[in-house]
């Protein structure tokens, strides 16, 4: 099994999306617990999110990287 960085970035792959979300998401949390004052519980479930954000991540992007089928065509001519 080789990792190919070079397939982490499929536009067509919803996968690819679902990451490029994800990012967004881990972004959006960590800029909310830092500029805030949260009550921790507030505080320990974003940070249990983030958590689960980021495994769920490097999953896609392993999966992404590590998928041997072709990349999908875009229907137009070469």
């Amino acid at each position: 099994m080789t990792l190919k960085l070079s397939r982490l970035v499929q536009p067509r792959n919803p996968r690819f999306w679902l990451l490029v979300v994800l990012n967004g998401l881990s972004s959006a949390i960590a800029f909310v617990l830092r500029t805030h004052e949260l009550p921790t519980a507030v505080t320990l479930a974003l940070a249990g999110f983030a958590v689960a954000n980021v495994v769920l991540g490097l999953r896609i992007a392993f999966q992404l990287m590590t998928d041997e089928r072709p990349l999908r065509s875009t229907g137009l001519p070469e």
